[in-house]
């Protein structure tokens, strides 16, 4: 199934892909473990999960597929919708469906849809490269009652002080030591006179920046007015589509009938068809987008759909 490919593409970037008509797979973080029992390190991962209950069309997967497949979104999400109800047949037949690197999908003793996830499939693209690893633990006790052991066994041996060393080398050694210590103490008395000296200079030097700043006086002739700039804040890469208009004046007119009804209408331009897209509103929050969404359906346009695209 090509779209199992396509939906596992988009489980390493985003937290919530929805299959329009079947539910939705959702991405869970969950952090780095050690087995006690197994000695075992799991990396930081990310697991999924499958939710019956996210139902309506986001626009994700359909812009991907019609992306990836160089296909119109109508066609890509014909594809889909024939995708769940293939799905939904083989479960209902009692076969046992599987998408591979995502799960299996069963139907238990109450006809209700069951969702295994792949063992080992990490959806963390921060751990690529990490795997799970089994490790040898250190027997510190073992080693402890093995070291006392040695311990009684082996006798210390003391070697009294032989004091047939001449008393010149002690003299010569006397010597040296006193010869370190008179440098020592000559080079601390040198670097304690350096770093006053540079103290010193150092005052004298913000003294005279002090007297130059008080007597320095700034003066500006024509003084530049104050300019206000409107930054606009960025609008976020969700848009709810109203409509796409072949002539920019039938566009224009629908933004006008949408601002009026409260909306925050606006053109984001043209697709690739050469259509002017107008959004009732654009969110960068992909859970705020997908509620509007389902309220703009249900109470104003129910042919309305999400595109997610980064406006240039």
């Amino acid at each position: 199934m090509q779209l199992a490919s396509y939906i596992n593409d988009l489980l390493y970037r985003y937290e919530c892909v929805i299959i329009p008509g079947f539910g939705a797979f959702l991405t869970h973080y969950k952090s780095a473990a050690i087995d006690d029992e197994n000695n075992t390190f799991y990396p930081p991962s990310k697991v999924v999960s499958f939710n019956k209950q996210l139902q309506t069309n986001d626009g994700l997967l359909a812009n991907h597929v019609s992306s990836s497949e160089q296909c119109s979104y109508e066609v890509a999400l014909q594809r889909i919708r024939n995708f769940a109800g293939s799905l939904s047949l083989q479960l209902y037949n009692g076969e046992e469906v599987v998408l591979d690197k995502i799960g299996t999908f069963s139907l238990n003793e109450e006809k209700n849809i069951q969702f295994q996830p792949l063992a080992f499939q990490n959806y963390n693209t921060s751990s690529f490269g990490l795997t799970n690893f089994v490790t040898t633990p250190i027997q510190r006790e073992a080693y402890k009652e093995a070291s006392e052991k040695l311990e009684e066994k082996t006798p210390l041996l003391f070697t009294p002080e032989k004091r047939s060393a001449s008393p010149y080398l002690k003299y010569a050694a006397i010597g040296l030591i006193a010869i370190a210590v008179s440098g020592l103490a000559g080079f601390s008395i040198y670097k304690k006179g350096v770093e006053n000296h540079n103290f010193a200079e150092k005052q004298k030097a913000n003294s005279l920046l002090e007297n130059e700043i008080q007597e320095a006086t700034f003066v500006i002739e024509n003084p530049l007015p104050a300019i206000t700039v409107a930054i606009p804040k960025p609008v976020g890469k969700y848009h709810i589509i109203a409509g796409a208009f072949r002539f920019e004046e039938n566009a224009s007119k629908k933004i006008s009938q949408l601002n009026q009804k409260g909306f925050k209408a606006r053109s984001i331009g043209k697709n690739k068809y050469g259509l002017h897209q107008v959004v009732y509103k654009s969110f960068e929050n992909r859970l705020e987008a997908i509620r509007s969404l389902q309220q703009i359906k249900s109470t104003v346009n129910k042919d309305a759909w999400l595109l997610v695209q980064e406006l240039k």
